[in-house]
């Protein structure tokens, strides 16, 4: 009776055991997975970084609908001329940039040659610590400008209650649907704006991040505990019952 309680411990020891092996071993190899496909992802935003930027032209051949085509210009870099609508300005709360509060700052730009208008993030201001309504003045020239930045589909959004979606302060903005509520031609894209600090306004915009290196470290520690489980296995279940034979008399 002891035997076959030996032998049934055995093997459910050895199947647990297989089982934690596979399923390591498996999530090891999904997480290096991930990480060829965002070493794919690293690979075509550099590719893109070396392409000729994007200028007027070829943003005003976009339509309101053409949501496709806009997200394949995704980290593109922009060289684009036009007209500030400044009364159309938005500012998105909650957005901090170094550790402070404060806003992002988003107004239509009508590019020179067209009707069309494209949506520009053209920085970020800090928030009245005392009053977050009250916002600092910034300088938009009313003459034509001359810009460059990167493309990025639309602003990330936050939570937000019924209601925080409209008016001056806001805490998100879908593109599309702010062009019916402007009743603009607006482009359905963002237009990062880069470069130093002006206009009242810092860009110190955080670079795109594939995550390679999480996934990367993610793999080491499902193998890691994969080859753990192998050892205690091979320990209790093979050296130690043949070290304790060994001693018997």
């Amino acid at each position: 009776m002891k035997a076959l309680t030996d032998r049934s411990r055995f093997w459910l020891v050895t199947l647990a055991a297989a089982l934690t092996a596979a399923l390591t071993f498996s999530l090891g190899q999904w997480q290096l997975g991930r990480a060829s496909q965002k070493l794919a992802l690293q690979s075509s935003l550099e590719q893109k970084k070396s392409l000729p930027a994007l200028v007027n032209a070829d943003l005003s051949a976009l339509t309101a609908r053409d949501t496709a085509s806009a997200a394949a210009l995704a980290d593109r870099r922009v060289d684009i001329a036009g007209l500030w609508l400044p009364a159309q300005t938005v500012y998105l709360d909650n957005r901090p940039m170094n550790g402070r509060p404060g806003f992002w700052v988003l107004t239509p730009l009508r590019l020179s040659g067209t009707d069309k208008l494209v949506l520009v993030q053209r920085g970020w201001m800090a928030r009245d610590f005392v009053d977050r309504t009250r916002l600092t003045p910034i300088q938009t020239q009313t003459t034509e400008v001359r810009i460059q930045g990167r493309m990025a589909p639309g602003p990330a959004k936050l939570y937000a209650f019924k209601g925080a979606d409209t008016g001056l302060i806001r805490q998100n903005l879908d593109i599309q649907a702010y062009a019916e509520e402007i009743r603009q031609p607006l482009i359905p894209v963002l237009v990062l704006q880069t470069g130093a600090a002006s206009e009242g306004l810092q860009r110190d915009w955080a670079a795109p991040k594939t995550g390679v290196d999480k996934h990367h470290g993610y793999a080491v520690q499902w193998f890691a505990l994969c080859a753990l489980v192998l050892g205690l296995y091979a320990w209790f279940q093979g050296i130690v019952p043949l070290r304790r034979r060994a001693k018997s008399p």
